[in-house]
C-alpha cells in the first residue's frame, strides 16, 4: 500500500519534495496557505498580465531545479518549445562594463571572458583572474569565513571591478549586502557557475510566469499520479500522534506518517509549536535576519526595448533591469530588481517606481513615460546570508518529520535551486527511511 506523506507548503521547496515523493509511487498530500501555488516565486494577476511576484533568474548550474521542470514539462500540454531561454552568461552595465563568458569549460570561458572584459582596466582583469585561480587551488573553501568585502579586500580586488563585477553577483546571488555576506556561500556559487562545466553559468530566463514554469506543472503531476494539492489550506499546527502526525488544517484534522515541513522560516515557529523536538530548528531560525527584494515594473509603449535581455544597473538605486518583451512577449514591460535593504526602502511605492524610470532613461537612453508602473516589495524575501550563519538540517530528530526550504542547510543561498535542493533531500530521506534502511 502507498505510504501517505503530508507536504506542508507549495512553493519550490515543497513542490519538488512532493514531485520526487510522487516518482517513486508515494502519495502526496500538499497543504498551501495561499490561493496560488510557488511561495514566495509565483504569478500575481495585473492589468490582464501574470506578472511574477519577483524577478527570477535561473543558471545552468541549477540542475535540480532545471531537471524537475523539465521533468513535469510534459504534463503542460498547453506550452510548446522550451518554458525558458538559455543564455551565455554576459553582463553588461551600459557605457561602463561588459563581460561575456566564453562557452568553454569553466574556467578557460572565464579567463578569456575576463581577459576581453570591456571597462576594467588590465591590472583589474588581472587580479580578477588571480582571485579565481587562487580560489581554485583552494578548491573555493575557506577555513573559516568572513565577510565576501573582507575577502575581496585580502585579494586586491580594485574599487571598480568590486563595484561593477563581484559586488552585483554577491547581490544577486546571496541578496545580501558585501559587507555581510558570507565568502563561503559566494565561493560556493561561483564554484558551481563559473567553475563547472562550459553552460554551467548560462542565464535560464523563463518565457513564462513563475507560477507556470513549475509550481501549476508539479500539481498536475502529483494529481495524475494520485496525489492532492490543496489551496487556501492553511496548516495551524502538527501535532504528535502514534500513528505518525496529525495536520491541523483549516478545514479539520488529518493523519500523515511522514511530513515534510516546507514552510517559509518565519512560519516555523508557529507550525511545530507542539513538536518540542524541534526546539533547536526554531532557535536557529530565529536568530535570522531577512533581507527584502523589490521589484519595479514599468510597462513603455510596445517599441521600447533593450539591447540585451539583462543589463545591468549601477550609481544609483536599481541594479539589474529585465526585458520582458524579449522573453516574456509582453513587448514594453521592463522589471527592474533591487536586492537587500537599501534607502529605497524609505521611499513611497510612487517615488521608488519614478526614481527607477529616471535611472532607467539616464542609462540607455531616452525613454517616455511609462503608462503604469507596478512596485511588488516582499520585505521578508529571504535570509541574510551572513558570514558564519547556521542553518537547520532536513532531518530533525523527529522521526518522519523533515524540514524543506531555502533556508536549510545547503551550499547555495536562498535561490531556487537551494529551495528545490532541500526538497529532494528530504524526499531522499523519507524514502530512505521508508524503506528501513535509517534508524
Amino acid at each position: 500500500m502507498e505510504r501517505q506523506v503530508a507536504v506542508i507548503g507549495g512553493g519550490y521547496a515543497g513542490l519538488a519534495a512532493a514531485v520526487t515523493l510522487a516518482r517513486h509511487g508515494m502519495a502526496v498530500t500538499v497543504f498551501e496557505a495561499a490561493r496560488r501555488l510557488g511561495g514566495r516565486a509565483r504569478g500575481v494577476d495585473h492589468r490582464g498580465l501574470v506578472l511574477d511576484n519577483g524577478q527570477h533568474l535561473l543558471l545552468g548550474a541549477y540542475r535540480q531545479t532545471l531537471g524537475l521542470i523539465d521533468l513535469v514539462a510534459p504534463e503542460d500540454a498547453a506550452c510548446r518549445g522550451s518554458p525558458y531561454l538559455r543564455l551565455p552568461l554576459g553582463l553588461e552595465v551600459p557605457g561602463q562594463f561588459r563581460l561575456k563568458i566564453w562557452p568553454l569549460p569553466g574556467p578557460l570561458g572565464l579567463a578569456l571572458g575576463l581577459l576581453a572584459a570591456g571597462g576594467l582596466s588590465l591590472g583589474d582583469r588581472v587580479r580578477a583572474l588571480g582571485f579565481m585561480a587562487q580560489m581554485r587551488r583552494r578548491k573555493f573553501s575557506l577555513a573559516a569565513d568572513m565577510s565576501v568585502a573582507a575577502l575581496l579586500a585580502a585579494q586586491r580586488q580594485g574599487e571598480r571591478a568590486r563595484r561593477l563585477l563581484w559586488q552585483p553577483l554577491c547581490l544577486a546571488a546571496l541578496n545580501t549586502p558585501p559587507e555581510a555576506a558570507s565568502a563561503q556561500v559566494f565561493l560556493n556559487v561561483l564554484r558551481d557557475t563559473l567553475n563547472g562545466r562550459h553552460d554551467a553559468s548560462d542565464m535560464i530566463l523563463p518565457r513564462i510566469d513563475l507560477g507556470r514554469l513549475f509550481p501549476e506543472r508539479a500539481a498536475r503531476y502529483l494529481e495524475r499520479r494520485g496525489g492532492c494539492v490543496r489551496t487556501s489550506a492553511a496548516v495551524r499546527a502538527v501535532l504528535s500522534h502514534p500513528a505518525g502526525f496529525e495536520i491541523a488544517a483549516d478545514a479539520g484534522s488529518e493523519r500523515f506518517p511522514q511530513v515534510v515541513c516546507a514552510v517559509a522560516p518565519q512560519h516555523l515557529a508557529r507550525v511545530v509549536a507542539h513538536l518540542p523536538e524541534l526546539s533547536g530548528a526554531v532557535e536557529m531560525v530565529r536568530g535570522f535576519e531577512y533581507e527584502p527584494i523589490y521589484t519595479v515594473y514599468l510597462q513603455y509603449p510596445e517599441h521600447v526595448g533593450l539591447a540585451s535581455p539583462i543589463l545591468g544597473l549601477t550609481g544609483g538605486i536599481g541594479q539589474w533591469v529585465f526585458d520582458r518583451g524579449r522573453v516574456n512577449q509582453t513587448p514594453g514591460l521592463l522589471a527592474v530588481v533591487i536586492s537587500a535593504r537599501g534607502a529605497h526602502q524609505a521611499l513611497s511605492r510612487e517615488a521608488l517606481a519614478q526614481r527607477v524610470h529616471e535611472e532607467l532613461a539616464a542609462a540607455v537612453g531616452g525613454l517616455p513615460p511609462p503608462r503604469w508602473q507596478m512596485v511588488i516589495a516582499e520585505k521578508r524575501s529571504t535570509f541574510s546570508c551572513r558570514a558564519g550563519i547556521r542553518r537547520p538540517g532536513q532531518l530533525t530528530p523527529l522521526r518522519g518529520f523533515y524540514l524543506a526550504g531555502d533556508y536549510t542547510a545547503g551550499d547555495y543561498p536562498a535561490t531556487l535551486e537551494a529551495a528545490v535542493q532541500s526538497g529532494v533531500k528530504c524526499a531522499h530521506h523519507l524514502l530512505t527511511q521508508d524503506r528501513g534502511d535509517q534508524p
